[in-house]
């Protein structure tokens, strides 16, 4: 576990961003924890949460040109991650998508910058994969390049098959995923936590059932 996902992890549990209890996921399991980025919901959590990202993408090393952010909780992603890369000297354009084409003004389904060159997808996790699919394929209907995904947590579960969704993104359209914490960092963290011996059970129960390696 780096610093960089214990600081994380801490932080989306003081922001309640990162639950422990009983949740139904979309799949129908019965999760022990639940993410839920959207509580990233005021100045300063969007700000820390930007500069999470900036530095996940950074040391991932993936060459990028532009940032893409899919509607709806892509959209505050995008520009809180522009916002921190341009304070550590990297100055890239971003956009994100409507959910309906604007028959009026500039129209069209794309805000922002001109979707071009070598873009990375930004999502706060990958579920099913829908998300991620949707937005390949928005990018390479205008002409641009889609180069990796970059997420806050990667839960680490088996999808359809034995693959987690972030391996089957990684299978299937040959793309890096980075993420700024996942399952095993949540473990690690846990287990050096005081008072949170019930909720590391718990968790690690789910990932023998449903974990992927």
């Amino acid at each position: 576990m780096t610093n960089l996902s214990q600081e994380f992890i801490a932080f989306a549990i003081k922001k309640q961003v990162l639950k422990f209890g009983e949740f139904k996921t979309k799949a129908g399991r019965s999760s022990p924890y639940f993410f839920n980025a959207g509580l990233f919901n005021d100045g300063i959590s969007l700000l820390k949460l930007g500069e999470f990202y900036a530095k996940s993408i950074e040391k991932s090393e993936i060459q990028f040109d532009m940032l893409f952010g899919p509607a709806y909780k892509g959209i505050t992603l995008v520009a809180s991650i522009a916002i921190a890369l341009a304070k550590n000297g990297h100055n890239v354009p971003y956009a994100y998508n409507r959910k309906e084409v604007k028959d009026h003004g500039e129209g069209g389904v794309i805000v922002g910058a001109p979707l071009q060159g070598r873009v990375l997808i930004i999502d706060d996790v990958i579920s099913a994969g829908t998300s991620v699919r949707e937005s390949i394929d928005l990018i390479r209907q205008h002409g641009a390049k889609p180069c990796g995904v970059a997420i806050a947590l990667d839960r680490q579960e088996k999808g359809q098959d034995k693959l987690s969704a972030v391996q089957e993104v990684q299978t299937m359209h040959h793309l890096p995923v980075c993420t700024i914490a996942n399952l095993s960092d949540l473990l690690e963290f846990v287990t050096t936590q005081p008072g949170m011996a019930q909720h590391l059970l718990n968790i690690q129960s789910y990932r023998q059932q449903y974990g992927v390696i």
